[in-house]
């Protein structure tokens, strides 16, 4: 069950040439791909094209009836592998993920696949999450680029550049033999738009015509002497018709005057920020009419000679407007100008900073800095002259991520919380997914994490006497790289290690997709495949399933027997609970209907008594969970705040677990919101009220006559 559905926006793929096409930058390459007579697509979500994979899933109907093969890759691996079909093919294929780190795991095929070069086009989309709102390292996919000289596309982050660099990406690649890389940042992916879109194109062959009719090139193969024949093949045919195809067709875009003895040259993601940064300068209008040259690389690997030098014609300066470091693009402009016997000089990092997001404002304050020194007679508006306050946000107290309310992994690492007063702390190997949040507050679990999968890999080196190393691993990083790289590593190598294993049931961590380990029957994909069958199969001795996370002692049982036991060898805790997230998406409309239908529903709901609660806190240290908070003491002869719970719980239970387990105290309550109830619960209410007003009045009376 994915995070979100796009059952509804698929029907806008439908529209036909002439019509104009309304929606999310995911949704537009999607139309884009099929407009481009694609026969294959697949990849692996990540953000921020997570949703790109679920309209590719809720569109498999219409790609069907297209001839279109699509598939949900295990990982990004296997998803850059399906782009072996288009080696010996005329066939067009494009598989997505999220970049950097997806592009690493997919390196191998890529690799290979650049090496032989490609006959068909074969189209890479890669989500750029680069900036401080990243979720992964700071590196770029362009060293990658480079590296395997295969082309990278960085459109306009407008729908009209993106549909057009995807359908120009292809016809690149089959000009040059070369797989190209589209990147698109979070921006391009969900912003809204519009553009006149064209009719879908079935592809001129599909696999199925492939397969029935094999062809084989040993000189496609990366094997000796081919592999060497490859590189010469990359540098004398496929660069030059890589060049020639961007200059003929003007993928990179030119605006402002033709002259002028300045100017800018910008990455085509980051344009509608240097438009923004010039509209505060008054240096453009809302609509991209600027007073400076602009040159603007849709195409940022290659650079092409030609069109670098006769834009820096003439030039005093050129500010490049790269973000990032290295400075990959800066450094083949310098080269190339000197090549062309120029001397402009070229300016950018040296007025602009080496990390981090290059928003409006940061490119603002780079753009100032460059036309105080190269054009110091520009008038600029009288408000643009003094910087700008630093943006709202850096005022704003960094606020840790945590897990969702309700969210079935908390009490894992409560448990873990507890164990760790009991034996003392462990070496704790972490993991990519939503579990890692446990590196932070209230927490504070997790010592290292090296990648998707790698968790138990991660402890693999711990081997230390009497006291085992903690490796932990979701669900969807174990059916990523685990099983293997993980558990039948630590099976092989007999590693004395403890492996937690949350089976939540989707890939929750990328916006709840299925997985074969998934409970939901999808009638698409195979699912309800146990991890613990998995695990056996592959040699783990010692494996425990704990059903229901909420269950801490079961829970924290399991943990310290994995612990504490003589038997030697990896040990496995499968701690399975659905997403929380997903069980509300899926139970809500059914209670509002049932509720709307005058049918009883029954609603779970935990609470603190303000009387017994001691102020001491230690739920919430051992929870962390947002519905769990703390309010005024209503006593007014006790100054500690009393701990409290917001109307958003959804009645998981930890609180009065952790009471319970933790040894804290007995004010929590669980209470059962009816709805719609029958006649007898009504009169019993009745009745209870009225009980309860009388000894109230009768407590008051008294208290009242002590006054007295």
């Amino acid at each position: 069950m994915a995070e979100r559905s796009f059952k509804a926006e698929v029907k806008k793929l439908e529209a036909g040439a002439g019509e104009e096409f309304v929606g999310e930058g995911i949704l537009a390459v999607t139309k884009a791909l099929l407009q481009s007579g694609v026969a294959y697509v697949g990849g692996y979500q990540g953000s921020p094209i997570s949703h790109l994979m679920d309209v590719f899933a809720d569109a498999n109907d219409l790609l069907e009836s297209l001839g279109v093969h699509f598939e949900a890759s295990a990982s990004e691996a296997t998803a850059a592998a399906m782009l072996a079909a288009s080696v010996n093919y005329p066939l067009r294929g494009a598989v997505a993920w999220k970049s950097v780190v997806g592009t690493n795991v997919a390196s191998d095929a890529l690799s290979n696949v650049a090496s032989g070069g490609v006959k068909g086009g074969a189209l890479i989309i890669v989500g750029e999450d680069y900036g401080e709102g990243s979720s992964i390292m700071q590196e770029r996919t362009h060293a990658f680029a480079m590296k395997s000289q295969m082309w990278l596309l960085d459109p306009r982050p407008n729908l009209p550049s993106i549909v057009n660099s995807v359908e120009q990406a292809f016809q690149l690649s089959e000009a040059s033999n070369t797989p190209v890389m589209l990147e698109l940042r979070v921006r391009s992916c969900h912003m809204t738009g519009s553009f006149i879109a064209k009719d879908n194109v079935r592809p001129a062959m599909t696999v199925d015509q492939a397969a029935a009719s094999p062809v084989r090139d040993t000189n496609r193969i990366v094997l000796p002497p081919a592999n060497f024949l490859h590189e010469v093949e990359k540098v004398e045919q496929r660069w030059p018709a890589g060049i020639a195809f961007v200059r003929d067709n003007k993928l990179n875009e030119w605006f402002g005057p033709a002259q002028d003895d300045i100017g800018i040259i910008v990455q085509g993601g980051l344009y509608n920020n240097l438009n923004r940064a010039m509209e505060l300068l008054g240096l453009a209008d809302a609509f991209g009419t600027a007073q400076l040259p602009i040159y603007c690389l849709n195409v940022t690997y290659p650079l092409i000679p030609e069109e670098v030098a006769a834009f820096c014609q003439g030039k005093k300066a050129v500010m490049i407007i790269e973000e990032g470091q290295p400075e990959f693009i800066e450094h083949e402009l310098n080269t190339l100008v000197r090549r062309a016997d120029l001397q402009t000089r070229v300016v950018g990092k040296d007025v602009l900073p080496r990390a981090g997001d290059y928003t409006a404002h940061v490119v603002l304050e780079g753009l100032r800095k460059f036309l105080a020194e190269w054009k110091p007679a520009m008038t600029l508006p009288e408000q643009a002259i003094e910087p700008l306050p630093a943006p709202v946000a850096a005022q704003i107290p960094a606020r840790p991520a945590g897990f969702c309310t309700g969210c079935p992994e908390r009490p894992v690492f409560t448990s873990m919380k507890l164990i760790e007063r009991e034996l003392g702390p462990a070496h704790v190997s972490a993991d990519i997914g939503c579990h890692l949040f446990s590196i932070l507050p209230p927490f504070n679990i997790g010592n290292t994490t090296m990648g998707y999968g790698l968790g138990t890999a991660g402890a693999s080196a711990f081997k230390p006497k009497d006291k085992r190393a903690i490796a932990v691993m979701g669900d969807g990083g174990f059916w990523h790289n685990g099983l293997t790289s993980g558990i039948g590593n630590a099976v092989f190598n007999k590693d004395d290690t403890v492996t937690l294993i949350i089976d939540n049931g989707y890939s929750a961590a990328t916006g709840g997709q299925d997985i074969l380990s998934s409970r939901a029957d999808n009638k698409e994909r195979a699912t309800r495949h146990p991890i613990e069958r998995a695990v056996r199969g592959i040699g783990a001795k010692w494996v425990r399933t704990i059903d229901r996370t909420y269950d801490l002692k079961r829970m924290t049982a399991a943990l310290r027997e994995a612990l504490t036991s003589p038997e030697k060898g990896p040990k496995i805790i499968v701690a399975q609970s659905e997403c929380m997230l997903n069980k509300q998406r899926r139970e809500k409309p059914a209670v509002r209907k049932a509720i709307k239908e005058g049918k009883r529903v029954v609603r779970e709901r935990f609470g603190v008594d303000s009387d017994t609660c001691t102020g001491d806190h230690s739920c919430v240290r051992l929870s962390g969970c947002p519905s769990l908070t703390i309010k005024p003491n209503p006593d007014p002869l006790r100054r500690d705040p009393v701990a409290h719970v917001e109307n958003s719980c959804v009645g998981c239970g930890l609180c009065g677990e952790v009471s319970h387990a933790a040894v804290l105290c007995p004010s929590f309550y669980r209470a059962s919101i009816v709805s719609n109830p029958t006649g007898w619960e009504r009169f019993r209410k009745r009745i209870g009220d009225a009980v309860i007003g009388f000894l109230q009045q009768r407590d008051n009376r008294a208290r009242a006559a002590r006054a007295f």
